[in-house]
């Protein structure tokens, strides 16, 4: 999935983040913002000052991002777009070193475990950064003796490190699912291949009402491939789900399964159709 875009893309993280990366992946011709956090993301978006959101979800993994499902319903904004992205460590340090010198890295803390295998072979050291494209930027002006970075090769690209290993995360499937969003929905494309469709609920005070409420997915042949529950508030008694399901809501099957379930709900937000991409299929 490439859509070329003008305009501008904001992201949670430094230049050279896997989320930078991700936005070049999707949107190669639209402006990138960097953010500090996710709600920073959001709020360029909601503002007007970018155009678009890149927001990762969840990882192959690690599971869900955490407070993203949080985030998303009460944004006000709209998925456009889904991206898988593979996680290619790089380990980078100034040019002209060698990986024989390199006794420490640095890198975020969820990198450093993927990576386990390759630091013990070669005796490395990792340190916890906050930011693995940060690590990146701070090396590049410290330029300190004997330490590297694991990032993208993108950080390498951007700050002027050289790459002394690529691809040295321990298991090669490590892939994050991102979720490009917009101030207006867009409910009514259709891509070449299959539809997703995401939404938010909170079932009625009635026994079964989960049960109930999932019945019209089963019965109408509508598969589901996430669902997933949160607290609201912190109110133990407010439980809202998130789905993804296959299909559009405009599909004879799909709007007979959300029919169904709006009957056993407080309520539903719609959050997003858009096109399944590809790297659903591995």
């Amino acid at each position: 999935m490439t859509t070329h875009q003008t305009g501008v893309i904001a992201f949670q993280g430094e230049l050279g983040a896997y989320s930078h990366e991700a936005c070049r992946q999707a949107r190669p011709g639209m402006k990138v913002m960097p953010c500090a956090t996710f709600e920073e993301v959001i709020e360029a978006v909601r503002r007007g000052d970018a155009d678009l959101a890149m927001l990762p979800v969840e990882n192959s993994t690690y599971g869900r991002v955490a407070d993203i499902h949080r985030l998303l319903p009460e944004s006000g904004l709209h998925i456009h777009d889904e991206l898988f992205v593979r996680v290619r460590i790089a380990l980078m340090s100034m040019p002209g070193r060698k990986l024989e010198e390199i006794k420490l890295v640095r890198a975020h803390l969820v990198l450093l475990p993927q990576s386990a295998r390759f630091l013990r072979e070669h005796q490395i050291v990792g340190h916890a950064a906050a930011d693995s494209a940060g690590a990146a930027a701070d090396l590049a002006r410290t330029q300190t003796p004997g330490e590297g970075v694991l990032a993208s090769d993108l950080a390498a690209e951007i700050y002027g490190l050289e790459v002394l290993a690529h691809d040295i995360e321990d298991h090669a499937h490590n892939t994050t699912r991102f979720l490009v969003m917009g101030r207006e929905p867009d409910l009514k494309r259709r891509g070449h291949g299959r539809m997703m469709t995401t939404f938010v609920f909170q079932v009625r005070n009635i026994p079964a009402a989960l049960y109930k409420a999932m019945g019209g997915f089963a019965t109408n042949g509508v598969n589901m491939t996430k669902l997933e529950s949160y607290m609201v508030d912190g109110n133990f008694t407010a439980t809202q789900f998130y789905a993804d399901i296959e299909g559009h809501p405009d599909d004879t099957n799909v709007r007979l399964a959300l029919d169904e379930l709006r009957y056993f709900t407080t309520h539903m937000n719609l959050l997003g159709v858009y096109p399944a991409d590809p790297g659903r299929n591995h």
